[in-house]
Order: structure tokens, then C-alpha cells, then sequence
């Protein structure tokens, strides 16, 4: 049996942990440089606050329903994020994080009251974390996923939902419409309508075969695990990744060079520091620049970068990318982003040498590791390059952003008896 924890409304839900002030108000989150809403807890939904619209659009409204507006805190999210996987590994032992506020469990065979133990997941991340989450079991991940809708939607389930008979899931089958399904996207449940398929269990009742002969194999295992068949088991090793992206909007438009090879420099920073988390190289960068496409000149523009030989060095990778910037610039441009993009990721074991150019040296290697070790203990950007700046004012605009209670220590929360 597989269960699927997800955390309910999770960004609007970290903002309250440690706010009890707000439990019970309305909650919404924004995205990058406050520009749209991206999370709202069950309240700001009950008060029709509409989701992935733009700030400025629902201010008025916002402020006159006293809603609680908070910048993207991705600092908090992600440690909570962390947090809470863990107490969920230490319940379970085998399981996949399958993103920021879900995981799939595998559980025990000894397991029988499913909804007991449901109930328990619940209540043992509620009470270490602080984190409300829905719980979904069922013997396919599918249907995990399916269970864990329905125990966000049937309040009498009270975010647990158990589905270990055929007759169960059935049941909650034709409470479903094909788009609703994991891994059936709105194109195929079009198609899927046109052929008299509307609901999860005319899905499932169709034949495996025929689909894939229609759709794909993917489709066919999907019928498959609808009828508790499993297909697709836990994923405990992601596949590393085969690039690596880092992109922002600036909080205002860059007409500096300077400016702009400064953020270059931020990017290529955190990017170079995923890569060394996964262990890769890289010898290829991908370096683009452009202006908004609503006012001002509009320009774009890219450039492929090819180094001598691999590395994750972020002084090496850094500096081409600064030149390449150096290149794209244009004076007069208003400019609203850059990225780097690092490609063709290679495992740093085995590594292939270049008979002309040296590889990365020991004391490189060492430089990263001490660098990552010291951002990894006192937060993310106590250490960097001179290059990326100091308190740039282009930096990401976050003006109602909460304090990052668990990973900095001058904003730990402050506690008066």
C-alpha cells in the first residue's frame, strides 16, 4: 500500500507556524517581486480570492477583507519543506519526496487500519512540524493521489482517506472527471470525452490495451493502477539532473552594465552550488539576457559558452558568464532578467580529462567544499564572490517577506513570558 501526505495550502500554511495570530485569517503568498498570488490558505478560497492573478489587480480587495499578504519566503518553505520529509522518513523508512509539500510512503505490510495509521501521519506532522497535511492510502500511487483529493475535498473524511477495496476507490472514481486523474492532462481527457470517457471510472473500466493502441503506454498503466494494479513504484533516487537553470526578474529595470554582470554573478553562484550538490560537471553554459515585454525597447538576446574542460567551479564558471554578459549588454536597454543555464551535466566519476587543459585542481575543489559547508551553516549567501555585490538594488523585490525563522539566526523567533 502507498500513501500520498500532502500539505494543504503549504506556502500560506508555513506563514502561520509561527504566527498562531493568523490561524483561522485569511492567508495568501505572491510570487517573485510580489507580482502574483500563488498560495491561498482555505480562508482567502472561502472569501473568493482567485488564484495565479496579478497583485495589483486584487489589492483594494485584499486590503478591504483584511487579508494577510506575505512575500515568497523560500528560505522558511524549503527548511519546513526538509523538516517535514524527515519526520515522514522516520515513520515509514521507504519513500519519495515528489515535490516541496508531497511524499509517497510505502507502507508496511503489517500495516491493517490504514485509517488509524493515516490519521496518525497526520497528527505526528501537525504536532513535530506544525504543518496541517491530507493523507491519501491506497495500493497503486494513482490512487494515492486520487485518495488524497478526495481527502481534501469530503470533509467527513477529515483528511484521511483509506482506500483499500476496489469497492472504495470505485466509489470515489465516479466522483471524478477524467482530468482530475494523475498524469492525464487536459488534451487527453478532451480526447478521452470525445470517445464517451468522462469520469475516473469509465477510465478505469475501459481496456488497457485499446488505450495504448489510442494514447500511449503511459495511459495504459494509468487504467492499470486505477484498478489497483501497481505500475509505478517509489522513486528514492531522483535521477540527477541535465541542466541546470537560475533565472530573476529584476525588482526594477538595469540600465548598468555593472548592474547586470552583477546578478550574472548571483545566478551563476546558486546555480554552480545545485550542481556541486548533485555531484556534476559542467563545460557548457548557457548566458541570455532580455528587456520587458510590455514597455520600453524590446531585446533579447543569447550566447552559448563552451570551457575548456569540466568543472563546478563557481570562480571559473562566474567569470565566462560575466564576459558573455559583457557581450550581450546594450546600452539604453532597459533590462528585466538574465539567466544562466548550465548544460550537458557529466558525473564528476569518471571523469573525462582534456589532453591540452588542466582539470579542476584539489584546491579548487576544496575552495567549493568549504565555501558550500560555510553557506550551509550560517545561511545561504554569508559567503559569495566580490562580483555579485553587496545588497544590490536590483535584487528581488520581497517587501512583505516574513523572517526566515529556521535558518537565520538574528530572525529566530522570539518567544515573551
Amino acid at each position: 500500500m502507498y500513501a500520498l501526505v500532502d500539505g494543504n495550502s503549504f506556502y500560506a500554511s508555513c506563514e502561520t507556524i509561527f504566527r498562531p495570530d493568523l490561524l483561522g485569517q485569511p492567508v495568501v503568498v505572491l510570487s517573485n517581486n510580489d507580482g502574483c498570488i500563488v498560495a491561498r490558505n482555505k480562508e482567502a478560497k472561502a472569501l473568493g480570492v482567485p488564484d495565479l492573478v496579478p497583485y495589483f489587480q486584487v489589492k483594494s480587495m485584499l486590503e478591504q477583507a483584511q487579508v494577510h499578504i506575505f512575500s515568497s519566503n523560500y528560505e522558511l518553505y524549503g527548511d519546513i519543506s526538509r523538516r517535514m520529509m524527515d519526520v515522514l522518513g522516520a515513520m515509514v523508512g521507504d519513500h519519495e519526496v515528489y515535490s516541496i509539500d508531497e511524499a509517497f510512503l510505502r507502507l508496511l505490510s503489517s500495516t491493517r487500519e490504514y485509517k488509524t495509521f493515516g490519521k496518525h501521519l497526520k497528527d505526528t506532522v501537525m504536532q513535530c512540524i506544525g504543518m496541517p497535511v491530507c493523507v491519501g492510502i491506497a495500493p497503486t500511487k494513482t490512487l494515492a493521489k486520487m485518495a488524497n483529493k478526495a481527502a481534501k475535498k469530503i470533509p467527513g473524511l477529515q483528511g484521511v482517506c483509506a482506500m483499500d477495496t476496489a469497492g472504495k476507490w470505485q466509489w470515489v472514481q465516479k466522483r471524478f472527471t477524467t482530468r482530475e486523474v494523475w498524469g492525464v492532462g487536459s488534451q487527453i481527457s478532451d480526447k478521452l470525452a470525445a470517445m464517451g470517457i468522462h469520469t475516473a471510472y469509465d477510465l478505469a473500466m475501459s481496456s488497457p490495451r485499446q488505450m495504448r493502441k489510442h494514447f500511449s503506454v503511459v495511459l495504459e498503466r494509468t487504467i492499470r493502477e486505477l484498478n489497483g494494479e501497481p505500475c509505478l513504484t517509489l522513486d528514492q533516487q531522483p535521477v540527477p539532473k541535465k541542466e541546470i537553470m537560475c533565472s530573476r526578474s529584476f525588482s526594477h529595470k538595469i540600465h548598468d552594465p555593472v548592474e547586470l554582470q552583477q546578478a550574472i554573478s548571483q545566478y551563476a553562484g546558486r546555480a554552480c552550488e545545485k550542481m556541486r550538490q548533485q555531484e556534476r560537471l559542467t563545460n557548457l553554459l548557457w548566458i541570455f539576457v532580455e528587456s520587458s515585454r510590455f514597455s520600453g525597447p524590446q531585446y533579447s538576446n543569447q550566447l552559448m559558452v563552451k570551457l575548456d574542460s569540466f568543472t563546478n567551479d563557481t570562480c571559473v564558471i562566474t567569470e565566462a558568464a560575466r564576459l558573455a554578459v559583457a557581450e550581450l549588454f546594450r546600452p539604453g536597454v532597459p533590462f528585466h532578467k538574465c539567466g544562466i543555464g548550465l548544460m550537458e551535466l557529466k558525473e564528476r566519476q569518471p571523469e573525462q580529462l582534456h589532453f591540452f587543459s588542466p582539470q579542476q585542481s584539489e584546491e579548487s575543489r576544496s575552495l567549493m567544499a568549504s565555501l558550500d559547508a560555510v553557506n550551509r551553516r550560517y545561511g545561504r549567501g554569508t559567503l559569495g564572490l566580490a562580483s555579485q555585490g553587496i545588497n544590490p538594488k536590483w535584487k528581488m523585490a520581497r517587501e512583505k517577506m516574513s523572517p526566515r525563522y529556521t535558518t537565520q539566526w538574528a530572525e529566530l523567533p522570539k518567544v515573551r513570558c
